[in-house]
């Protein structure tokens, strides 16, 4: 009888004392808890989203209980994309780009496409393309989000054909692009995952390291190809922007601008150019696609310009154009694990936003659009955007967004004048232009809501710019935490969360 009653109060007791195990459980539920407390921007992202391979945490689920919240939280970064066909005209020293690029609202990185920043003649199509307004467009954007020009100091004379100290004699995009780089000193690597720490985290995937992790003798495409370009400008201590990475196709022409202090964060920069120009195959149409990872959300930025021409069935070669450029666009493989899970095509990122010169029309005559522009009546001329239509009736964009337009078409323009082209002049039908919303701005997966969606007023060319801001949300591994939880019990935490914390529901 006595040990018999022993036995039973030891099992008493021992049920009343937590063990090491739960003890570790519990400890780790109080850490993610005081965490979420601790930083308002951060929402606890719960298993029952889609599970992401960077923090999947294992537990032993019973029927259909809800799983535990997992290591991953997202933060909201602001996102600016603009796009601005600027019609073969090399800017000048003194275009101020600061109201274009909205430089006040202080977002956190930069997407900025331009098309036509050559004039698109035989020699930059078949030739070689002019690389000098590509280096003045980046010393222009680097002079309004950082400043007046870092270069100077860094022995490049001023110029008088420029009109500012930002060049000595012509420039080129590849010196533009290596004095960014000596202003810092270092380069991003297009793949930034150390395998010996993948071993270590049990993982086969691309993860984010940090840079005191990479080995001297590494290498990266980006660095042995010039036509692969990832530098990064972080010029002094002030600078506020960072290039993360930019890239000319003809007339085509894509920068990536970050914070400073999230550049380190930036990794797997990859870069492929479509084309779709003269007869299928020249870079004078098409796009350039930017591919990144940020945290271990992955991104895919889209500039294109698409075939031109507002006769009845060219809608048709722009659709095929969206068409063959999802299909054709393969990020290169550079990631140094074998089974990396970085997408090699554009719908399989996480974000993905798309801008350029669509050159989608309005179908209507010219007098009719030409009447509803002077009524303002964005809803009706709406309606008949070609875009529009083509999205509705799914046959090209099927499943993008795109924000609601109240701006006024943003072509065609003639040159330094708010007047639409040829307004109040008799010309020839086949040399009218249509006023028409050319300029656009889409985008697709989730976690991105649009904030703004305007055109910019500038007389430099005949497009007017057109800009989008965006909240986008960004998984971001909790720092000290490990990559993955050992396996446990969910109803012990579920009893041990309802009745403590206020934040489980």
């Amino acid at each position: 009888m006595d040990i018999e009653f022993e036995d039973r109060q030891e099992e008493t007791v021992s049920d009343m004392i937590p063990s090491n195990r739960q003890r570790k459980k519990q400890s780790f539920l109080w850490k993610v808890l005081a965490m979420r407390e601790r930083n308002g921007r951060t929402i606890e992202r719960s298993s029952n989203d889609s599970l992401d391979p960077l923090s999947v945490s294992s537990f032993d689920n019973r029927g259909s209980e809800p799983s535990m919240p997992s290591n991953e939280a997202i933060q909201n970064f602001r996102v600016f994309a603009a796009t601005w066909n600027v019609g073969g005209q090399c800017p000048t020293g003194n275009l101020d780009l600061s109201d274009f690029l909205q430089v006040r609202n202080e977002p956190d990185m930069y997407v900025l496409g331009f098309q036509e920043i050559v004039p698109l003649n035989a020699g930059n199509v078949l030739v070689l393309e002019d690389n000098e307004p590509a280096a003045k467009w980046l010393a222009l954007i680097n002079q309004s989000l950082n400043g007046s020009s870092d270069l100077a100091s860094k022995g490049l004379k001023p110029t008088a054909s420029f009109g500012g100290p930002l060049f000595s004699q012509k420039p080129s995009l590849k010196k533009i692009k290596k004095t960014f780089k000596k202003l810092n000193g270092k380069r991003l690597r297009s793949c930034n995952c150390v395998l010996e720490m993948e071993r270590k985290a049990g993982k086969d995937f691309c993860f984010r390291c940090q840079e005191s992790n990479f080995n001297s003798d590494d290498s990266s495409t980006e660095e042995e190809d010039e036509n692969f370009p990832i530098p990064v400008a972080l010029a002094t201590s002030q600078m506020k922007y960072s290039l993360v990475t930019c890239k000319q196709m003809v007339g085509i022409f894509v920068s990536v601008w970050m914070r400073r202090e999230l550049v380190q964060y930036v990794g797997h920069l990859r870069i492929c150019c479509i084309s779709r120009g003269i007869m299928g195959c020249l870079g004078n149409k098409g796009c350039i696609s930017v591919s990144m990872s940020f945290y271990q959300t992955s991104f895919c930025f889209i500039c294109s310009h698409l075939a031109s021409g507002e006769k009845e069935g060219d809608e048709l070669r722009r659709n095929l154009d969206v068409i063959e450029i999802l299909k054709n666009t393969q990020f290169p493989r550079i990631c140094k694990t074998p089974h990396s899970r970085m997408p090699d095509k554009i719908l399989d990122h996480d974000r993905i936003i798309w801008f350029g010169d669509l050159n989608y029309r309005i179908s209507l005559s010219h007098d009719d659009a030409k009447r509803l522009v002077e009524k303002r009546d964005w809803p009706a001329l709406f309606n008949k955007d070609q875009l529009k239509m083509e999205r509705e009736a799914g046959r090209v964009f099927k499943g993008w967004k795109e924000g609601k337009i109240y701006f006024a078409p943003t072509y065609k323009y003639a040159f330094n004048s708010d007047t639409y082209y040829v307004e109040g002049v008799k010309v020839s039908k086949n040399k009218r232009r249509t006023p028409a919303w050319c300029d656009r701005i889409l985008w697709h997966g989730g976690g991105i809501q649009q904030l703004s969606y305007v055109r910019r007023e500038f007389k430099f060319s005949d497009h007017r710019p057109v800009c989008a801001t965006f909240n986008v949300e960004v998984e971001v591994m909790f720092r000290g935490q490990k990559k993955k939880v050992s396996t446990c019990n969910f109803q012990n935490i579920h009893d041990l969360v309802s009745t403590r914390s206020p934040y489980y529901s």
